[in-house]
């Protein structure tokens, strides 16, 4: 894998905050106020299901956003914690199932869960928590929650190490992994530790540190986006049983000026495809193949927190690099892909609303 500093091209532009806002060859539209924006999922008949941090569920249909979906288990919502991602199941058109994560409390803390439930008009039923994060810790930090379906039809899902550093490398948690299971909840035979003793058999790859964008590709390849510490936030190619080596490698360092030895220092430990120092903050990912900018199929787009933007990376083998940084002028929380090609996205916190990016015409 690419072993770069990624210079990136900013593209300057002024924000844009108000509907129908032109931004530098984009237009800005902003369809519904949805303060604490996590998550979103478009469905089958192109409305959406969003969520909310502090732990509402809505739908947006017709221009509409709509009133809180009954049937959300009880959220923490304190630091990072809280409702997060919602994906839908591969048989959604048929079992109306879907999966969302969010943080509970519980013995010795908090942590985060999946659960599975069934959509109705106006509320969830058969709601069942189907994984947990192991163990409950102190904090408030590094939840990830970001989930994604393989072409395997099997659940992919971005557990934080919770700001404790070395559970990232310990397998017999699973806190700094990505995990894979069955969309019931139980482990599939193949993972690469199922049958390891003293390991998490839920385990799909270690050494990660805040896991916030999941996307697979049309070759099956599984795209993540993590935050590193000071500096170092990575797009990993994630495969099974491979370990990312954090924290005892990355290309950034701790928030207390302590060193950490670079990636190239460890060549056992499985580097990133590209990385960004200074730090993007990046929040969700996506790999975009819609008509609406056909110049971008093919391509990553990565919600940016810190960067207030939303970076276009392109895609050559296992090699990346940084094309485009859209200049959005406020925090993106999750990006996502609507039925018409464009670009639908969350801006972030109490102010947070749901936009939609389109060319300028």
């Amino acid at each position: 894998m690419l072993r770069q500093i990624l210079i990136a091209s900013v593209l300057v532009a002024a924000p844009a905050t108000a509907a129908g806002v032109p931004l530098s060859g984009f237009t800005v539209e902003k369809l519904a106020d949805l303060p604490k924006g996590w998550g979103m999922a478009v469905l089958p008949d192109g409305s959406w299901l969003l969520t909310q941090k502090s732990g509402e569920m809505r739908r947006f249909a017709g221009g509409t956003l709509g009133a809180p979906i009954k049937g959300v288990p009880a959220v923490v919502d304190r630091g990072q914690g809280g409702l997060a991602d919602i994906v839908l199941d591969p048989g959604f058109a048929k079992n109306r199932t879907v999966y969302f994560s969010f943080a509970e409390a519980g013995d010795g803390g908090t942590g985060n869960v999946v659960a599975r439930a069934v959509l109705g008009t106006d509320s969830l039923s058969d709601v069942k928590v189907i994984w947990r994060q192991v163990p409950k810790v102190e904090g408030n930090g590094h939840f990830s929650g970001r989930m994604a379906f393989g072409p395997d039809g099997k659940l992919y899902i971005g557990s934080g190490e919770r700001q404790k550093f070395t559970p990232a490398q310990e397998r017999g948690m699973n806190l700094g992994k990505v995990v894979r299971i069955n969309s019931d909840g139980s482990i599939p035979a193949d993972n690469p530790f199922a049958k390891t003793a003293g390991t998490r058999p839920d385990i799909w790859s270690t050494g990660h540190r805040n896991v916030l964008g999941l996307a697979f590709g049309p070759d099956g390849r599984l795209f993540e986006t993590e935050m590193g510490p000071k500096g170092g936030d990575e797009v990993n190619i994630v495969r099974k049983g491979a370990n990312y080596g954090y924290p005892l490698v990355s290309w950034g360092d701790h928030y207390d000026g302590k060193d950490i030895p670079n990636h190239d220092t460890r060549p056992e430990f499985t580097a990133p495809a590209v990385y960004w120092t200074p730090a993007i903050s990046p929040s969700s990912i996506m790999l975009y193949s819609g008509s609406a900018f056909p110049a971008w199929r093919g391509q990553l787009l990565i919600g940016g927190l810190s960067s207030k933007a939303i970076v276009r990376v392109a895609i050559d083998g296992d090699r990346m690099r940084e094309v485009e940084r859209i200049d959005m002028g406020e925090r993106i929380r999750d990006v996502a892909q609507g039925p018409d090609g464009a670009i639908y996205f969350l801006s972030d916190g109490p102010t947070g609303a749901l936009k939609r990016l389109t060319p300028k015409r």
